[in-house]
């Protein structure tokens, strides 16, 4: 039995900029709090965590279904 891929997409409903964190909590089923620390603490860290969340933003597409 074969399983439908699942695809990443920008979070509708779990947004607070663009849905980047919410989409990927949503990929992952996780809380999107925790990918928002993650990518506070990266950012803080010295990591690229700001150029990182830019280019999914620009590159990840939204999600074409409305979640309610």
């Amino acid at each position: 039995m074969a399983t439908k891929p699942v695809k990443l997409y920008r979070s509708r409903k779990e947004r607070m900029i663009a849905g980047v964190c919410g989409g990927l909590a949503e990929h992952f089923n996780i809380d999107p709090t925790w990918v928002r620390l993650l990518f506070v603490l990266f950012f803080f860290l010295g990591g690229s965590a700001l150029l990182l969340y830019l280019v999914m933003w620009m590159i990840v597409p939204q999600n074409p279904h409305r979640s309610r």
